[in-house]
């Protein structure tokens, strides 16, 4: 998939998503857009090289996913027990599609606005 068809993903999948370039004051980190559900991140990744897009992930699947899938490892800048890095140019659409979706609704979830 690549970067505008992901980024179209990632907006498509609630009124709620926003999307920023939070780091902008950081050189190294300028180029790195967020996608945020509930003031939250649920998705990252640097639109300079999109090698690896951070998501948020059940801490019981992630040592499954990167035993099953050579597209999956350490994420960006985030802490491995909670988070994933997928690279977007080896893994499927379909997976990508999931994960990103399991990670905008482990956020959403977690923090409702009540």
């Amino acid at each position: 998939m690549n970067i505008e068809d992901y980024r179209e993903f990632c907006l498509s999948l609630g009124a709620d998503v926003e999307e920023k370039l939070p780091f902008t004051a950081f050189h190294h980190a300028s180029g790195v857009l967020v996608f945020y559900v509930h003031g939250h991140m649920f998705s990252f990744f640097d639109c300079d090289s999109f090698s690896v897009i951070t998501l948020k992930c059940h801490p019981d699947r992630i040592e499954e996913l990167k035993e099953k899938y050579d597209c999956i490892g350490k994420p960006s800048n985030m802490s491995p027990k909670y988070w994933i890095g997928i690279n977007p140019d080896t893994a499927s659409d379909d997976l990508l599609r999931e994960l990103t979706r399991n990670s905008y609704e482990i956020v959403k979830n977690k923090y409702k606005k009540k």
